[in-house]
């Protein structure tokens, strides 16, 4: 049977309604993140800002109180990297992905002599069990309790093999400070899914990102030899394109490709920037190689317009002054710069309610 082509403006399209970029909703917090399946959170504001743009009427308290109500939990788990999630995916993700952990420090000379590690672990974890802590307090009860070791060794293993949290304030909006971590069974009450499957995580990724390939869902998740578990399930099948095969649960969202897509304000690492190995359905090459130029692969803050990436946005506070610096990769119409400056003036809103004067500049 002839299998369906889909264009890139039909995969954006398909994108932007499952990210929940084509028109603002009207749900609860905790709802919004278990269907991205998390929101990568290694700064701790922004996925605040992405759920603004996502969501009509959205608060702060919206996440800062999940968070400290712990319904919602900043945790390591795709790509090896910070998430926010919510308590019920921790539970299930947290040992899906622990393999990759451990194949990032396997053999590796940085941690204690492997017959050790258990031993490590355990000390660790109880010390963690007692009172969320630093990795430099951690480090030294770590070295005070086992002299014999070596301590930075030791909290590396505890850090990269333990099931961990990091709890707040670290993550609230508006307030700082250095990262605390404990153990999810501490912090949550339960212990990790131990019936936990990826047949239950896949289609949930392609329900917010699809249709997608293989190599997307690898690229999301971090984790390899996917093609197995794709071959477990119920899935359509479409192409790009280009003939890569693509993947997608039965009833996948779809919108029409004319559908009009009004300007968003994306943040950093939002994860609908990130998700994919072909990323043109939201990029050209070229905007993906402006977007992420930055030593470590980590994108800048991102606009849309008309659903594809078409610059960067920056966020400059004084005391007296909050600008937006909108830099678009080429000359932008009238209609999509003033577009573009309303929405940054919506996010100085959002942002700096108070006490200082609201300036967009667009370069």
């Amino acid at each position: 049977m002839p299998v369906e082509v889909l264009t890139s403006r039909e995969l954006n399209r398909a994108l932007l309604a499952r990210q929940l970029l084509l028109k603002r909703v009207d749900r609860p917090a905790v709802d919004a993140v278990e269907h991205l399946v998390g929101m990568q959170a290694q700064s701790p504001n922004a996925p605040y800002l992405g759920l603004w743009s996502r969501f009509d009427g959205f608060a702060v308290a919206d996440v800062s109180d999940a968070i400290l109500d712990r319904r919602l939990v900043r945790a390591s788990l795709m790509r090896g990297t910070i998430h926010l999630v919510s308590a019920r995916d921790c539970l299930l993700l947290q040992p899906l992905l622990r393999s990759i952990f451990a194949r990032a420090v396997q053999n590796s000379p940085l941690l204690p002599p492997p017959a050790e590690v258990d031993a490590v672990l355990k000390l660790a974890g109880d010390l963690l069990d007692e009172a969320p802590r630093t990795l430099a307090e951690l480090r030294v009860l770590l070295g005070e309790r086992r002299p014999d070791l070596d301590p930075e060794s030791m909290a590396r293993a505890a850090r990269y093999l333990l099931p961990l949290i990091h709890v707040p304030p670290k993550g609230i909006w508006g307030r700082g400070g250095q990262a605390r971590l404990t153990t999810i069974q501490s912090w949550l009450g339960r212990d990790v899914d131990p019936d936990a499957r990826l047949d239950a995580v896949i289609p949930r990724y392609l329900a917010a990102f699809g249709p997608a390939s293989v190599k997307d869902m690898q690229t999301w998740c971090g984790l390899t030899g996917l093609r197995d578990v794709v071959r477990r399930l119920d899935l359509r099948t479409f192409r790009d394109e280009s003939g890569t095969e693509l993947f997608d649960v039965p009833d996948g969202l779809f919108a029409d490709p004319d559908t009009a897509a009004p300007v968003r304000l994306l943040p950093e690492y939002d994860n609908c920037l990130r998700s994919h190995t072909d990323r043109r359905r939201i990029m050209t090459d070229e905007s993906r190689a402006a977007l992420f130029a930055t030593k470590n692969d980590a994108p800048m803050p991102a606009f849309l317009i008309d659903g594809f990436v078409r610059g960067t946005w920056k966020l400059d506070r004084t005391r007296t002054t909050a600008t937006a610096h909108i830099r678009p990769f080429g000359k932008l119409s009238k209609k999509d710069a003033s577009a573009v400056a309303a929405e940054a003036a919506r996010l100085l809103d959002f942002t700096d309610p108070d006490g200082r004067t609201h300036e967009v500049r667009l370069s």
